[in-house]
């Protein structure tokens, strides 16, 4: 990973969403190769998940909570453990009742923020098995976690979580393939051809990062005057419209929120206007039916938006006609597997975060009132 002092393009942000496919690929190699998962990396991981007998917890913070997010919905599907994602600033105060058996898995990206820290510490108070997922080896909570799995982002110098927030994806998704794998959830072929297509994932995004930017940088001027936005997702991608808002939030001090794309006629369907257009995920893994069946209320929702006059911008397959015909705009993303769409889906978004704040003179690398890692609660 870069190590000087100034960024090769023109701010640390874009930097760090464009070294992407690399600190994937880094990621994917700490633990997988071509023969499979790494005995040497994987071994303590395994044992851990071996001994887990109750329902998991996802305590972190942010950008690392949309991660926790994306995994409960990974992990559940592919193990059939249970998971509940909490903030770890709300999980330090919890009684431990309906907890009794349950291990906790901690997600933060310096492994130094102060309310997930204490989370873990309560977490070991109470007796549970615990897991730190942090981009800092040698941070405290890898130190004092049962078990550690560091991703390989390298070091990340803009305030805004990209890079860092990808490599949790990744990290978490094998854990979600060693989870089935231990619960025998999955077939060996199976878990092979999810890592199949993961090793494919870097070279995936590095032939579309071009495109994106293009893209994105085009509907950023469109939009350079909206103050409100609305972004929608369903499954796993809802946590990743919540993402998109938050990116938006810190990149460029635009109010952004990010819902469920059923739960938009529940009321904040109040607020879409022309002042307030739409952020849509909607990709589709057509080999994959649940992803049609979301993907064909996303469409139809999308249809109502239309005759109802809202702006919308989408995130969709490529070549994606029928999306295109009902959406203001649409960013294009090559269909891979439904649970690796996050990982590619999000860097439009954060891209457009990027773009947003250029257009409103935002110091994207440092924004006001923020910093990388909160130290205290």
């Amino acid at each position: 990973m870069p190590t000087t002092a100034t960024p090769t393009l023109a701010h640390w942000m874009l930097q760090e969403i464009h070294e992407q496919p690399a600190t994937l690929a880094a990621t994917l190699a700490r633990y997988a190769d071509q023969n499979g998962f790494r005995d040497d990396t994987c071994e303590p991981i395994r044992e851990w998940l071996s001994a887990l007998k109750g329902d998991l917890v996802i305590a972190a913070s942010g950008s690392s909570r949309h991660a926790g997010m994306v995994a409960e919905i990974t992990i559940e599907d592919l193990s059939g453990i249970a998971v509940d994602v909490e903030y770890a600033s709300e999980y330090c105060y919890r009684c431990e009742q309906s907890l009794k058996d349950a291990a906790v898995m901690i997600v933060s990206q310096s492994g130094e923020t102060a309310d997930t820290l204490a989370a873990l510490r309560k977490a070991h108070a109470a007796g549970h098995k615990t897991f730190a997922i942090t981009n800092v080896p040698a941070s405290t909570m890898a130190t004092e976690a049962t078990v550690s799995m560091p991703t390989e982002a390298g070091r990340e110098r803009a305030i805004p979580a990209t890079k860092s927030f990808t490599g949790q994806l990744l990290v978490l998704h094998l854990i979600a393939l060693l989870a089935a794998e231990s619960r025998d959830t999955l077939t060996d072929a199976a878990i092979d051809q999810h890592l199949a297509a993961a090793a494919a994932l870097p070279e995936l995004i590095a032939s579309q990062l071009e495109a994106w930017e293009k893209s994105v940088r085009e509907v950023a001027e469109k939009y350079r005057d909206v103050e409100n936005f609305l972004f929608l997702g369903r499954g796993v991608h809802y946590p990743i419209a919540r993402e998109g808002a938050l990116k938006l939030k810190e990149s460029a001090y635009i109010h952004a929120e990010g819902y469920p794309s059923g739960e938009l006629k529940h009321g904040p369907n109040a607020l879409v206007s022309d002042e307030v257009p739409l952020v849509v995920l909607a990709t589709v893994d057509r080999g994959d039916a649940e992803s049609v069946l979301r993907y064909e209320k996303t469409l139809s929702l999308l249809e109502d938006m239309k005759a109802q006059g809202a702006r919308t911008i989408a995130i969709g397959n490529s070549g994606d006609h029928t999306l295109a015909a009902i959406c203001s705009h649409v960013i294009e993303v090559e269909e891979t597997n439904e649970y690796l769409l996050p990982m590619c889906e999000v860097i439009p978004l954060q891209m457009f975060a990027y773009y947003m704040a250029l257009q409103n003179g935002v110091d994207v690398d440092r924004p006001r009132n923020l910093v990388k890692s909160v130290v205290r609660e």
